[in-house]
C-alpha cells in the first residue's frame, strides 16, 4: 500500500517513524504539509516525500491518513472531496466523528482512530471504529499503520470511542498529574527534586509493568502491597476519605462527556456543498 498523511505534527511524524522504523519502505510514504520548512525536515529524518501540494501527493496513493487538528478538518475534506474515489481514508483527528467526515467526503470508506502521546514514543495505545463498509482487508490495512505505535483496540460502535477518548486519549495527563503530586509529596518529604523524580517515575514505571505481566488483576496487587496498620494501609485510608477513586471516576466521565460535546459542535452545520 501506499500512504498519504495530510498533515505532518507530532502524531504524523511518530506513525512515520514507526512504519519506517517497522520496515515499510519510505518511498511508499508521502505527505501534505503547508509548511515547506517541515516538509524538508520530514524528508530529512525519514526520507519520506513531503509536498506542499496536495493533488500531487495524494493522486499516487490508496491510503490516506488525516493527521490535521480538528478545527481545520472540513476544509481539508473540502479540498480531498474530488480526490478521495476508491481510498480508504483513516482519521486520527480527535473528537470529529466518522460519519461527518463521510459526509464531507462522500465516502463510506472511512476508519476513525482514537491514538494517545505514547506513540510518540511507540508506546501508544489506539482506539479504532470502521463504517460497516469498510473491508476486512481494510481494517487490516489501518491497523497496521496504528500498531506501529503501539497496541490496538477495535470497538464496534463508533460512540465507545468518547470512553477511548476519556480513558487513554486523555488518560496520559491523568497519570502525569498524579506524577506531579507524588514529586511534590517526595520534595516536601526532604528528597531533592532529581530524587523526587527517579523515585516516583520509577515506581510507575515498575507498578505499571508488573500489573501487565500479572493474570491477577491490579486490586489484588494492591491488596499485597497493603500490610495491617502498615504506612500503604495508611495512604490509602486518607485517599478513601478523600474520596480520590470517585473523584477520578467522575473526571473520566466528565472527559467522555466533553468528547461527545466535541463530535456534536465540530460535525454540525457542516455539510459540504
Amino acid at each position: 500500500m501506499s500512504i498519504c498523511f495530510i498533515g505532518g505534527g507530532n502524531m504524523a511524524k511518530a506513525l512515520i517513524g514507526g512504519m519506517v522504523k517497522r520496515g515499510y519502505a519510505p518511498s511508499k510514504l508521502r505527505v501534505v504539509e503547508v509548511d515547506a520548512q517541515r516538509c524538508a525536515e520530514l524528508h530529512d529524518e525519514f526520507a519520506v516525500r513531503a509536498t506542499t501540494d496536495m493533488q500531487e501527493a495524494v493522486a499516487h496513493c490508496d491510503t490516506l491518513v488525516l493527521a490535521v487538528k480538528p478545527q481545520q478538518l472540513r476544509e481539508v475534506c473540502v479540498q480531498l472531496l474530488p480526490l478521495v474515489q476508491g481510498k480508504l481514508v483513516i482519521s486520527i483527528a480527535a473528537g470529529i466523528r466518522a460519519q461527518d467526515i463521510s459526509r464531507w467526503l462522500r465516502s463510506q470508506n472511512i476508519v476513525r482512530c482514537m491514538p494517545n502521546t505514547p506513540a510518540l514514543i511507540r508506546q501508544g495505545v489506539t482506539g479504532l471504529c470502521a463504517l460497516p463498509a469498510v473491508k476486512v482487508a481494510e481494517r487490516e490495512r489501518a491497523e497496521s499503520i496504528l500498531a506501529a505505535v503501539g497496541s490496538t483496540l477495535w470497538v464496534e460502535q463508533e460512540s465507545l470511542l468518547d470512553g477511548v477518548t476519556a480513558i487513554s486519549g486523555s488518560g496520559p495527563a491523568y497519570v502525569f498529574y498524579f506524577i506531579e503530586a507524588m514529586q511534590q509529596a517526595a520534595q516536601e518529604l526532604g528528597l531533592d527534586a532529581v530524587q523526587a523524580r527517579q523515585l516516583v517515575l520509577d515506581t510507575f514505571v515498575g507498578a505499571s509493568q508488573l500489573a501487565a505481566s500479572s493474570s491477577e488483576d491490579v486490586a489484588t496487587l494492591r491488596a499485597r502491597v497493603t500490610s495491617k496498620n502498615g504506612t500503604t494501609e495508611r495512604a490509602l485510608l486518607s485517599m478513601e476519605t478523600q474520596q480520590v477513586k470517585q473523584h477520578i471516576v467522575a473526571a473520566v466521565h466528565a472527559a467522555a462527556m466533553r468528547s461527545k460535546e466535541l463530535g456534536d459542535e465540530l460535525g454540525k452545520d457542516s455539510h459540504v456543498a
